[in-house]
């Protein structure tokens, strides 16, 4: 069975972080996800309320295109909320207690 993420409809907004550019609310829980170093890594990783939930290649067609530039910003102060959690999550595999240490995609 799939992540039930997988058929959420998020709604982004951009963050203002180019590691962490785009976060949602869905169902009253905080979604963040951070842009990888593709293809050196998965492209994105998703976090719900601080927790990495999966990595993921391509976006499922009900996440529409997360990078749109016509995603309306978050304020500073809820952006800072929403990257709260996962602000030291910065290198892959980080918060798993693996963080990549290659200086060519992560360094």
């Amino acid at each position: 069975m799939p992540p039930q993420e997988l058929l959420a409809t998020p709604r982004w907004r951009r963050t203002g972080d180019t590691r962490f550019p785009i976060a949602a609310t869905v169902d009253g829980r905080s979604w963040v996800l951070r842009l990888n170093r593709f293809p050196d890594h998965p492209l994105w990783t998703l976090f719900v309320d601080g927790d990495r939930r999966f990595d993921i290649d391509d976006t499922p067609p009900t996440w529409g295109k997360p990078l749109d530039k016509t995603a309306p910003p978050l304020d500073a102060t809820t952006a800072a909320e929403a990257l709260a959690p996962v602000r030291d999550f910065v290198a892959y595999g980080s918060e798993v207690g693996d963080p990549c240490d290659n200086m060519f995609c992560c360094g």
